[in-house]
């Protein structure tokens, strides 16, 4: 009986030891030519969308678009809490002009019109949408931004949160859907400067290419002048 607890600790031990010494997944996975792959779209998934959104000020309508939900008993939703036997039909969350969720896509809606645009053409995962409501009020250029994924920059077949999270403008209606963050570098944080109508963000870059962002890797730091209808990215140097 002894031998056999024995046995049963040293099985515990080596989970536990295995555990520890386990890789964390890389974010960003290089081939011979360095670029990245884009996932197809999961055919197998229910797409559903929340009912519509209309910013303040604004003569569109925001229709956020995902995939259904289905939960586990007794577990809850991430996003709202409406649901009928496990399954949520909630996809996004509304704070003050920001949506938030794991979305696939947003449509834009003009109000006096029954057309609906798809803000992307191309897989992404959106995680917020913003509209920088006091920018619009003073410059009057309607600017919505986004942090997303955009690439399978890992590999694994399928555009998620472990992949490189971007920054992305567009105009209130959609159009002009615009990359500002480089490719290959994840997004750390971004930040408005009302009195100067200055969007700041920061990114890193995998200098060593070992497929993680740490502190062996180099930060950018960047800010776009909203109230120019031209989104220039220009870099600065704090430090």
């Amino acid at each position: 009986m002894k031998k056999y607890f024995k046995y049963i600790a040293l099985i515990l031990v080596g989970t536990v030891i295995s555990c520890r010494e386990e890789v964390k997944k890389p974010k960003v996975s290089y081939d011979v030519s360095n670029k990245v792959s884009i996932a197809k779209t999961d055919t197998t998934q229910i797409e559903i969308a929340d009912l519509p959104i209309q910013m303040e000020g604004t003569n569109y309508l925001i229709h956020p678009v995902g995939d259904l939900r289905v939960f586990e008993r007794g577990s809850k939703a991430r996003y709202g809490s409406s649901s009928v036997n496990d399954v949520s039909f909630t996809i996004s969350n509304l704070g003050e002009y920001e949506i938030t969720g794991y979305l696939q896509n947003l449509k834009f809606q003009k109000v006096d019109s029954d057309s609906i645009r798809p803000l992307s053409d191309k897989p992404v995962l959106i995680l917020t949408a913003t509209y920088l409501k006091t920018v619009a009020d003073k410059t009057h250029n309607n600017v919505m931004v986004y942090t997303l994924t955009d690439s399978d920059t890992n590999k694994d077949g399928k555009i998620d949160t472990s992949d490189i999270k971007t920054l992305y403008l567009s105009d209130i209606s959609g159009e002009n859907f615009t990359k500002v963050s480089a490719d290959l570098e994840e997004l750390v944080d971004w930040n408005l400067i009302e009195s100067k109508n200055r969007l700041y963000f920061r990114t890193i870059e995998d200098t060593n290419q070992n497929g993680q962002f740490d502190k062996n890797d180099v930060l950018h730091y960047n800010y776009i002048d909203l109230a120019s209808k031209k989104w220039e990215v220009k870099s600065y140097k704090p430090i």
